[in-house]
């Protein structure tokens, strides 16, 4: 795509004098709504509870009928007794009130190139070339049976609902890894770029995430693909343009332990869709020290193991996150180490500093949320935009028409008249900053366009001109004007449904073309404009040159970002200080002690050995006291060097919770194949059986610091831990929070082990406890 700027030449004020067609004055504030753009109001996690009790890695589309559809991966539904379906599809008008649709196959139509015993997981739906496209997992294919033998396929239909035809074979075929065995090769998703490209991001925890081209069909892989995240820390890719940054967000950790999941989402940004994917410090996301801005990760409420996602933006602009979750009490649909009960979740997505955080960092929410919007204000049907005087035709023809070509449904219609233009404006004024989107199809020798802030000689104008092969906005006044004009990509097809979205907000508008809305750009321009640009009035909307239909067009107040974060902990006060001057003093015990850790220069020297605390062996020595009574943060400065890139699993050292052997919270610093994260985890039993699962974060370094934040619920008495580590001692990154019972009673201190090979110390500086403020 290309970028071109237009000074505009003054306008005869005559020329631009408003219409003589009279409409109502109503306000701009929120009778201007029509109060109609919020549906039911709230949402409430997890959104899919009124059809089922699992809804594991989330998709979602608006179909051009209006409809959301939500997709999930092959599950059964409920609790026992029910069957394994293949994948899922449901849909809602307003994410509160939902219809389950079915399964997208079923054992009488498997796609030909799998066996019998094959899933299909973690779908990716997209809306491409007037159609609905589906991209999935297939664990068993014909060809290369056998475990881990996963591809890529893709099926096709008219309707988000179906029926689903699928193409014959795989997008991405199964990818031996040289050792008798294949890489993952799961969790597709499909990014469609302004220059008319289509990438398909996929891969997993063996063998890292890939992004490969696309044919023009979108169906079959071509080119060679390049690796853009690391191979043992990222799954279940999702990617997104904005202000000029393609944004790789993936999940990370087990999707899966139960009761002690820690899975959670992160993001890195680059300047091209093959990367190199960077976090908020400029860490890669393919760097043995693994990189990632923390996006989504579990909070201490009920939900856990928060991961595979989905991002899209309802009609107001405001971006939403879709994930699952699992409830820490209810963690399994049936049996305990079964499957695990993995709802869908949704919550507002932020962008703060250039960065994508879910609910301003404050994590999953278990309380009442505001819903996104998703009808229209000014009394627009969106649906059936014509079907009503909510518009009101200045020239040329406004009428209803049916699409018998896809399935949108009733339309909206733009016919010119003699002069070669048709005009319609809503009777009612639109919000001063206002965000106008409609479904556009556009005669290939036409252009259409959407008129804000119209008033004599000022106004905006946003034109999708098809003949030119331009997205344009104008702004102009007494004075002149200015334009930005961006080219269309040569895929793009004016016959058929591309979503035009208008915002008008903070000085600035911004337009955009985009193929399915999900975070994927055909076009778009930015235009700043001149002060008191943006005045309370109609939205008018014209066809030139051709006929142009309409379909879910939604005026509605554009939304308020949200830009500051909810606060992280701070330390205070020092409540104690362990700085190892000597062998540590009062308050300290050793569990299974060590003798070759020692004090030397100031510091806790402990070499790493063959011991763990995880599991049932429980051979590590530990370091521990009591804590503070009420709120703290414990923090420690460790180095440990252990390298990069080598395999060396799973040497680690860091700060534990301890309450007895089988019940843990460990943070550390460790070596996970050829990775370097930190990890934060917990270890349960569960009715006899133990349970282990963690949080990754970092990345980590030679030196770094370590902190546990506890809080106490002040309702349920449980305690809370959450983890932050540091490469500096004054940046912090805060991750994910696990919590122990209210009558839990543990000593904390700290740990390392994991391995002796290749020899390694830990060396622990001080422990501190600190004030939480």
């Amino acid at each position: 795509m290309s970028i071109r700027s237009t000074l505009l030449v003054p306008l005869v004020a005559a020329a631009m004098a408003a219409s003589a067609l009279a409409v109502s004055a109503a306000p701009a504030g929120g009778d201007a709504s029509g109060g109609a753009h919020r549906g039911h109001g709230t949402t409430q996690n997890p959104i899919s509870a009124p059809f089922s009790d699992t809804y594991a890695d989330p998709a979602v589309i608006r179909g051009k009928d209006g409809y959301w559809y939500l997709y999930a991966t092959s599950d059964p539904l409920h609790s026992a007794p029910s069957e394994f379906g293949l994948m899922h599809v449901a849909r809602t008008r307003d994410f509160a009130d939902w219809e389950y649709l079915g399964t997208i196959f079923d054992d009488d139509a498997r796609p030909e190139w799998t066996t019998s015993s094959s899933f299909y997981w973690a779908p990716d739906i997209r809306y491409v070339d007037g159609e609905y496209v589906l991209y999935y997992t297939a664990t068993d294919t014909v060809d290369e049976p056998g475990p881990w033998n996963y591809a890529i396929g893709v099926a096709t239909a008219p309707t988000p609902a179906g029926p689903w035809t699928d193409s014959g074979g795989p997008v991405v075929e199964p990818r031996p890894d040289g050792g008798g065995g294949y890489f993952n090769t799961i969790d597709p998703a499909l990014f469609a770029d302004d220059d008319g490209t289509r990438y398909l991001y996929f891969g997993g925890y063996h063998g890292g995430l890939w992004v490969t081209e696309l044919d023009e069909t979108g169906t079959r892989a071509v080119g060679e693909p390049t690796q853009v995240a690391r191979a043992d820390r990222y799954e279940g890719a999702f990617v997104v343009k904005r202000d000029g940054y393609y944004y790789l967000t993936a999940s990370s950790a087990n999707c899966c332990a139960g009761p002690v999941t820690g899975y959670s989402v992160y993001a890195g940004r680059s300047t091209s869709p093959r990367g190199p994917f960077v976090d908020h410090e400029g860490v890669s996301m393919l760097d043995s020290r693994v990189g990632g801005t923390q996006v989504l990760a579990q909070n201490g409420n009920r939900w856990i193991g928060v991961g595979h996602h989905a991002i899209v933006s309802d009609v107001a602009g405001q971006d939403y996150i879709l994930y699952h979750g699992i409830d820490r009490d209810q963690a399994w649909l049936n049996e305990p180490g079964g499957v695990n009960r993995r709802p869908t979740l949704i919550d507002r997505l932020d962008w703060i500093d250039g960065w994508p955080v879910t609910r301003a960092g404050a994590g999953p929410s278990d309380s009442p949320q505001p819903a996104p919007v998703t009808a229209s204000g000014l009394g627009i049907d969106s649906a059936d935009p014509a079907g009503d005087d909510a518009l009101v035709a200045e020239s040329g023809t406004w009428q209803p028409g049916t699409d018998t070509t896809g399935d949108a449904g009733e339309v909206g219609r733009l016919v010119p008249g003699d002069d070669g233009a048709a005009h319609v404006t809503t009777r009612r004024v639109a919000p001063r900053e206002v965000r106008v989107e409609a479904d556009v199809r556009v005669d290939g020798s036409g252009a259409f366009s959407v008129g804000l802030a119209d008033a004599g000689p000022r106004g905006v104008t946003v034109t999708v001109d098809a003949a030119a092969g331009e997205l344009r906005v104008a702004a102009r006044s007494a004075r002149g004007g200015t334009e930005q004009v961006a080219e269309l990509p040569e895929r793009f097809d004016p016959g058929v449904w591309t979503s035009l979205a208008v915002e008008l907000r903070d000085g600035r508008v911004h337009a955009q073309l985009s193929e399915s809305r999900l975070g994927d750009v055909d076009a778009e321009v930015t235009l700043e404009l001149p002060a008191g640009a943006a005045i309370p009035r109609p939205v008018r909307l014209t066809a030139a040159g051709g006929e142009a239909e309409v379909d879910n067009l939604t005026v509605v107040p554009a939304h308020r970002p949200t830009t500051q974060r909810v606060a992280d902990p701070v330390a205070g006060a020092v409540l104690h200080a362990e700085e190892f001057d000597e062998a540590p003093g009062d308050g300290w015990r050793w569990v299974r002690p060590d003798d070759s850790v020692k004090v030397v220069d100031g510091r806790l020297s402990w070499p790493l050995d063959s011991v763990d605390v995880v599991g049932s062996g429980n051979t590590g020595p530990l370091l521990l006291r009591t804590p503070p009574d009420g709120d703290w943060i414990m923090e420690t400065k460790l180095q440990l060097d252990l390298g990069t890139d080598t395999i060396r699993n799973y040497q680690q050292a860091g700060l534990i919770v301890h309450v007895d052997d089988d019940t843990l919270l460990r943070l550390g610093d460790v070596a996970i194949w050829g990775s370097r994260q930190v990890e934060f985890g917990k270890e349960i039993d569960e009715g006899g059986q133990l349970r282990w699962g963690a949080h990754l974060g970092g990345p980590v370094a030679e030196t770094m610091w370590l902190r546990i934040a506890h809080t106490t619920d002040h309702q349920t008495g449980e305690h809370r831990y959450r983890s932050a580590s540091s490469r500096d001692g004054q940046t912090w990154r805060w991750g994910a929070t696990w919590t122990l019972p209210a009558d839990a009673e543990p000593e904390v201190g700290l740990y390392a082990g994991g391995g002796s090979d290749p020899a390694t110390t830990a060396t622990f500086d001080y422990v501190r406890f600190h004030e939480l403020r």
